[in-house]
C-alpha cells in the first residue's frame, strides 16, 4: 500500500512508466467516467490526463489494507486550463483496490463526484447543476 501511495504522489507527465511498478499488466481500472483494462490502455489514459492538466496532487487522508484488499480515502487538487479559469479544483474521493500476489494492484475502482470534478466547473452547466443541488438541499 505504501508503495502505491508514494508512487501516485510522484507521478507526472514525464514518469508514467512508474505505473508498471504498481499495476499488473491486466489491471482493471474504473472511475465514474471510464472503464479501462490493461496497463497499456491505463498508461494511455494517464498520458492524456497529465498532458491536459496544469497540476495535480493527492492527499491521502486514510488508507487500510487487509490481505489482498485495500481502501484509500483521498483528496485530489488539480488545475485544468479550461476549468474554473485554471484555478484549483478540489475533489474528495475513495478508491477500492485489490492486490495481486506480486503486491501490484490488479483492480482499482475510484468513487468520486464527477459533477464536482467536471460538470460544476463548466460556466453555464456548472451554475445549473449547483442550483439543482441547492434545491435538493445539498
Amino acid at each position: 500500500m505504501e508503495n502505491f501511495l508514494n508512487t501516485y504522489n510522484k507521478l507526472n507527465a514525464n514518469n508514467l512508466q512508474l505505473l508498471a511498478d504498481i499495476y499488473t499488466e491486466d489491471i482493471w481500472f474504473l472511475d465514474p467516467a471510464h472503464e479501462i483494462r490493461g496497463l497499456a490502455r491505463l498508461t494511455g489514459y494517464f498520458t492524456t490526463l497529465y498532458t491536459n492538466i496544469s497540476s495535480i496532487q493527492f492527499q491521502f487522508n486514510h488508507h487500510l489494507r487487509v490481505a489482498e484488499e485495500g481502501y484509500v480515502q483521498w483528496q485530489m487538487d488539480f488545475r485544468h486550463p479550461r476549468l474554473q479559469g485554471g484555478r484549483d479544483i478540489v475533489v474528495e474521493g475513495a478508491s477500492y483496490l485489490r492486490f495481486h500476489e506480486t503486491g501490484k494492484v490488479s483492480y482499482h475502482r475510484d468513487y468520486f463526484d464527477l459533477g464536482a470534478m467536471l460538470y460544476e466547473q463548466l460556466p453555464l452547466l456548472g451554475r445549473i447543476i449547483i442550483a439543482v443541488k441547492r434545491r435538493l438541499g445539498r
